[in-house]
């Protein structure tokens, strides 16, 4: 059984950056993405960016593009988002999710998720 579970979130200022981390258990990972998604209130839940494990292939949403980066440490197996340059409207719960072979962007498509983690920025 997969899991996943996040941490890093917190309150930041507008322009400062924060780290999440997914840590990954339950099986092995070089077939899988791994991906970040991210829901306001109100709002459906949207794709930031995901990773394909063997070979670290990355893809971003177009509103995290050049501020936000996505990385993998195999030997933790964890997955990182690094976000800088942050705004308001990136306040949201984060989520990492995994699923096999191939990135994409629609969350159904993930079979697996954390439970979430909170990330506020003030202006």
């Amino acid at each position: 059984q997969v899991q996943l579970v996040e941490s890093g979130g917190g309150l930041v200022q507008a322009g400062g950056s924060l780290r999440l981390s997914c840590a990954a258990s339950g099986r092995t990972f070089s077939s899988y993405v791994v991906g970040w998604f991210r829901q306001a209130p109100g709002k459906e839940r949207e794709f930031v960016a995901a990773i394909k494990w063997s070979g670290g292939y990355t893809y971003y949403s177009d509103s995290v593009k050049g501020r936000f980066t996505i990385s993998r440490d195999s030997a933790k197996n964890t997955v990182y988002l690094q976000m800088n340059r942050l705004k308001p409207e990136d306040t949201a719960v984060y989520y990492c999710a995994a699923r096999i072979l191939t990135i994409q962007t629609e969350w159904n498509e993930y079979d697996y998720w954390g439970q979430g983690t909170q990330v506020t920025v003030s202006s």
